[in-house]
């Protein structure tokens, strides 16, 4: 099969298209044709070498967390699927691929297409996790940094849906977008303190933190002066401010639950991803670069 493989820490130039062997499922296990692999920030971080205390590398590697496609192989006692199945989750051998074998899955809802799929187990696992984390309830603000981005904008949602009122920050050009999602839309950088305060005057509950850029010492001060319900996922300063840093999952069976939830919501038209350019396989490491720029508009795809 042809897959993207690097076998050393490095920039994108590291990364390489290359003819490799077809995984094979063993006992349990389930082999997937991909359809369409999401991007991610963590593709690039896992591929610096920058996030190793959490996610151990052994080369040579494929990158890509999640994916759509369909079951193309199922070993001995794998008796929740069958060949043919359409469906998304995680991998456990990368996304980038041909065929991979999956880690925790879901059924896709015959309405959702294989591009929204791809782009929803990443961003609304994360999302969930974090808002649980803040535990933030109706009658509250949220503040959201990088709202825009698939995280950012899978939070709004379900913090919207749930009662809360929600501050997020973009640039400007994402402002109607959030505005569409049903935030309250502020531009980040200088001065963003006193734009918040101008949007919320009494204050925020809670912050998540999806961008990295720094506002752990300003999302403190804007949520009381506590670190306690401050949490993020791309800064890490985290501990230095006394802030959870949290990085992923740990029940599949709560993983499993929430994705098939997102995927339901998704098909029915109440929860979105904004999708943004789909790349062939031959060009992971533009997808990548684009990526990391942070400048992409809407999430990134690439189909094998």
């Amino acid at each position: 099969m042809e897959a993207i493989v690097y076998d050393e820490f490095g920039g994108p130039e590291v990364l390489r298209q290359e003819e490799t062997d077809k995984p094979e499922p063993g006992a349990g296990e389930v082999r997937v044709k991909v359809v369409v692999a999401g991007v991610n920030p963590l593709d690039h971080k896992r591929r610096y070498g920058w996030v190793e205390e959490f996610y151990p590398s052994v080369f040579p590697m494929i990158p890509g967390l999640e994916f759509a496609g369909v079951v193309d192989a199922v070993g001995e006692g794998a008796t929740h699927v069958a060949v043919g199945d359409e469906v998304l989750g995680w991998t456990r051998t990368g996304a980038y691929a041909e065929y991979a074998i999956a880690g925790d899955i879901v059924h896709k809802p015959a309405g959702l297409s294989f591009e929204q799929a791809a782009a929803l187990p990443v961003a609304g696992e994360t999302a969930q996790r974090v808002l649980d984390l803040l535990r933030v309830k109706a009658g509250e603000t949220l503040l959201v940094h990088g709202a825009a981005g698939a995280v950012g904008s899978v939070a709004v949602q379900l913090a919207v849906a749930a009662g809360v009122t929600v501050i997020g920050t973009a640039s400007l050009p994402n402002h109607d977008h959030l505005r569409s999602l049903g935030a309250v839309a502020v531009e980040y950088g200088d001065a963003l303190a006193e734009r918040v305060r101008a949007a919320s005057p009494h204050g925020v509950d809670a912050v998540f933190d999806a961008a990295g850029q720094g506002v752990l010492p300003l999302s403190i001060e804007l949520a009381g002066g506590s670190a306690e319900r401050v949490v993020t996922i791309a800064d890490p300063q985290a501990a230095a401010h006394g802030i959870v840093f949290t990085g992923g999952g740990t029940d599949p069976a709560a993983i499993r639950a929430g994705l098939a939830e997102h995927a339901r919501l998704a098909a029915e038209g109440r929860l979105r991803v904004r999708l943004g350019e789909v790349f062939a396989l031959a060009d992971a490491a533009k997808a990548q670069e684009l990526s990391e720029s942070g400048h992409a508009r809407g999430k990134l795809l690439i189909r094998p």
